[in-house]
């Protein structure tokens, strides 16, 4: 196995461990991400949108990778996700192609593919078979997504954050 295709490894190790620290240990900082739900993510974005993914799973998320590939430049791998939808509590098992390009021994860019209105259905139900296919629910998806990372860096944020003791003045 040469190395790239065990950094793909230990990402997903880490996913399955629900160790976020771990995925973004194997990303550049400079890395690039793209889904069907998150649309495009650039740096600490990536790793936010993991940890917040993790964080919302209570533990209730079983991850699988097989057929990891990769050569000095790009690789790949094939991963399923199940969980319950944290909105709806729907459970969703969803099947990811994910594609890979890595610089400096670790990933720059990190691509993953699903069909998106089979997890609209899973994720939503009726209203996710009916729609889910439409650019206006999956334009609704995608904003509901990064409104729900940007108000966990909030919160992420503000926990880091040492509180100021104004009293003094």
């Amino acid at each position: 196995m040469n190395p790239n295709q065990q950094l793909i490894e230990e990402f997903y190790a880490g996913f399955a461990a629900h160790s976020a620290k771990t995925m973004a240990s194997c990303y550049h900082e400079d890395i690039v991400f793209e889904d069907p739900v998150f649309g495009i993510l650039k740096g600490r974005d990536v790793a936010d949108m993991w940890e917040m993914l993790v964080e919302k799973s209570n533990g209730n998320l079983q991850i699988e990778f097989s057929d990891v590939e990769a050569n000095a430049e790009s690789g790949s791998a094939k991963w399923i996700a199940t969980y319950n939808f944290s909105k709806t509590n729907r459970k969703v098992v969803n099947v990811i192609g994910a594609q890979f390009e890595f610089k400096d021994g670790l990933i720059i860019r990190h691509t993953d593919y699903f069909r998106i209105w089979k997890w609209t259905q899973q994720a939503l139900g009726l209203s996710g078979y009916l729609f889910g296919w439409t650019g206006f629910l999956q334009d609704k998806i995608h904003k509901q997504a990064i409104h729900s990372l940007r108000i966990f860096q909030e919160k992420k944020h503000k926990k880091k954050s040492p509180k100021r003791d104004l009293s003094n003045f």
